[in-house]
């Protein structure tokens, strides 16, 4: 019985040969959709590991309370040019005192500015936090130093790595004076370079760590207050937003969602129906990002399945083409004692041959998703350095073990699917009427 397997082998391999650029190019399809599969699946991981990297650094124990400004109407105010909305340092104190399950609590006001040094103007972000923003945001120092307690009410302040390179090119920033619209500032710090964050979602926007200026959160009150003014030829118009947000942090992860609750509860009360604020769980973002790229995933290798698809229909093509041109070669064999299923298992095994060898040349051109991605990515960096954006820059393939598992299983069961009809058609011939065949 082994014996007779490895002949029908043999024969099929021998077969195959005797029309080598027939049987390349019925293979090419599945090695074709067996690479599409690998390197869509790749593609696809690398994207969703580096979204669900951005949430983890957002903290699967944190609870982000964020100032929204709603729409549609005048929100709580002095008049009808100023509009009051967002976090209050009130609710900032209800959250440390109702809820004993926070372990720490980081309050931060940010507020776009020109920045000014000599002869250069730069636009950035404002920040005005607490200490405990630095380890939060895991930002390092690479000049100077953090704020600490003695600075808090002081004009000091630390500046992110692109806004100090723009403002201080050629020299070191450290003790210098920068204009922040009037107030001036002594440098006291330089952070390194942090890349943005993605926005995620609708839930959180995307930020640039780079072009941030952190000042003490008491120097903010003091030097910029609450009240931000808007000029318009004519008339003016008013914000008052006393902190833009606050980022909750829990012992565990057990304690996220009663925790939410618990603020979501104290927020409503005490801003009296008025949704000027909006609470975020990175642990939910998490969760729905495991999801997304489940989803994702799936759609890929649909995407890719019909490639494979194609090329069995290929491969089925070649086979039929194959019966007929091998008429009197069935009509030979049945005479000397073939069965029906012995020419049925000649034919499937061909077929399984050629999507097999199609299958796994695609492996190990899957294989290679990542160094071939890196290479044109390098290409392209070199050739368009302002063209090819920073999610692409980071990106880096992961090549999923399933994925690989799953295109080798398709590859072959497209080949006994498509290899099934013809090789049924070949044993149903009658074997007087396939000897007589020219």
């Amino acid at each position: 019985m082994r014996g007779s397997y490895w002949q029908t082998w043999k024969l099929a391999i021998k077969s195959l040969l005797l029309q080598k650029l027939r049987a390349g190019l019925a293979a090419l399809g599945i090695f074709i959709g067996t690479t599409t599969v690998i390197w869509l699946v790749a593609m696809g991981e690398g994207v969703g590991y580096q979204a669900q990297q951005q949430i983890k650094d957002l903290g699967s124990t944190n609870i982000i309370v964020r100032s929204i400004k709603p729409a549609g109407k005048e929100a709580k105010g002095d008049n009808d040019r100023v509009r009051r909305y967002g976090i209050l340092r009130a609710d900032y104190r209800r959250f440390l005192t109702n809820v004993p399950t926070i372990i720490r609590a980081v309050q931060m006001r940010e507020l776009r500015r020109q920045f000014h040094s000599k002869d250069r103007f730069v636009d950035g972000v404002l920040v005005g936090c607490s200490d405990n923003y630095f380890e939060l945001n895991r930002l390092s120092i690479a000049r100077g130093r953090w704020f600490q307690p003695q600075d808090h009410g002081e004009n000091v302040i630390v500046l992110a790595h692109g806004l100090a390179q723009k403002l201080f090119p050629l020299e070191n920033p450290i003790g210098k004076p920068v204009w922040v619209e009037g107030d001036v500032y002594k440098v006291i710090g330089q952070t390194r370079y942090r890349s943005a964050s993605a926005a995620i979602g609708g839930s959180l926007s995307s930020r640039e760590f780079d072009r941030d200026a952190y000042i003490p959160l008491e120097t903010l009150h003091r030097r910029v207050g609450d009240f931000i003014m808007e000029r318009r030829p004519g008339s003016f118009t008013g914000e008052i937003v006393e902190l833009s947000q606050v980022t909750l942090t829990v012992a565990t992860i057990d304690d996220v969602d009663a925790t939410a609750a618990v603020v979501e509860r104290l927020l409503a009360r005490y801003h009296k129906g008025e949704k000027d604020y909006d609470v975020v769980v990175p642990k939910e973002l998490l969760e729905q990002a495991e999801r997304t790229r489940a989803m994702f995933n799936m759609l890929l290798v649909v995407i890719a399945g019909i490639s494979l698809l194609v090329g069995g229909i290929g491969i089925m093509n070649i086979m039929l083409a194959t019966v007929t041109e091998r008429t009197r070669e069935i009509g030979i064999r049945r005479a000397l004692g073939a069965t029906r299923r012995h020419i049925i298992a000649q034919f499937l095994t061909e077929s399984v041959v050629l999507t097999a060898a199609g299958g796994l040349l695609g492996v190990l051109c899957g294989l290679t998703c990542k160094p071939i991605f890196r290479s044109l990515r390098h290409l392209a960096i070199v050739l368009w350095p302002d063209a090819v954006p920073a999610v692409v820059r980071e990106l880096e393939p992961r090549i999923a073990p399933w994925s690989v598992l799953l295109s080798v299983v398709i590859a072959v069961a497209v080949g006994v699917l498509f290899g099934v009809y013809p090789a049924r058609k070949a044993a149903n011939m009658d074997p007087i009427e396939a000897l007589r065949h020219d």
